[in-house]
């Protein structure tokens, strides 16, 4: 069932939000070489600590309060002291923070040190693809409309591998919410777009194949050929007459 937000819990959804903006601002300069992973989840422990919040994702289980990922990782990489940074790695981060009972959800992927420029191509491909989901994201359009969008840019343009397996969703007062939002075409539920919905568009995009796979600790998700992914979203608010990127980040991207 989708779940239609009022003014009020969008208000304080829009807080939330708001306030993982500003995490993205303090923590992405600090991500560098020779950093762990772990390292990288404790700064975004810290942060959410001193607001007042929580991590979303420990409601579903995830042990960390980032899922960090980097290069052939697709999503959800469980922090580690083991897992290291090093120069030229892109370095996925997706936070969600619980405010009040109000939940946002953002991720952007760094670009550290001297990346080479196929991987530069795959972060610009994926946050146009981004850019391209959330101006289809608009009262009387359909959710595959948001698809097709993504599609069109990440496939369509550059030639990359659309994740299928994993795709946006409703969220605000859960952390996971109807509707899904594929990233490519797909048959089944196509619900209209309404004012009131709340969403996380999140393209998750590869350099070759778009198939992935679990790996054995149960969580961390990476491509089958082993080359490179990035991961981008944003939550945005559906109204009448606009939509609102809710975790706008300008200096990093939107």
């Amino acid at each position: 069932m989708i779940r239609l937000k009022n003014e009020k819990e969008i208000d304080g959804i829009r807080k939330s939000c708001h306030a993982l903006a500003d995490l993205f601002r303090e923590v992405v300069p600090k991500v560098e070489p020779g950093m762990s992973t772990k390292e990288i989840d404790d700064l975004v422990l810290k942060f959410i600590k001193k607001i007042g919040g929580k991590p979303a994702w420990h409601s579903e289980g995830f042990p960390g309060a980032a899922c960090i990922s980097i290069n052939d990782e697709v999503i959800h990489g469980i922090p580690s002291k083991k897992r290291i940074v090093h120069d030229g790695d892109l370095v996925s981060l997706d936070i969600g923070i619980n405010l009040d009972g109000f939940i946002s959800d953002s991720t952007h992927t760094v670009q550290v040190g001297n990346v080479k420029s196929e991987y530069k191509r795959l972060v610009q491909a994926t946050r146009e693809s981004l850019i391209a989901g959330i101006e289809a994201c608009r009262t009387g359009n359909r959710i595959r409309d948001i698809s097709n969008a993504v599609n069109d840019v990440a496939n369509g343009k550059y030639g990359y591998g659309v994740v299928y397996d994993y795709c946006g969703h409703g969220v605000g007062l859960d952390v996971h919410e109807d509707p899904s939002i594929p990233n490519c075409p797909q048959s089944g539920s196509n619900p209209r777009i309404q004012a009131g919905m709340v969403l996380a568009i999140e393209p998750m995009i590869n350099l070759g194949v778009p198939d992935v796979h679990t790996a054995k600790d149960g969580w961390t998700v990476l491509t089958n050929d082993g080359k490179w992914s990035c991961h981008e979203e944003h939550t945005v608010a559906v109204f009448e007459d606009h939509t609102e990127v809710l975790t706008a980040c300008d200096d990093l991207i939107c």
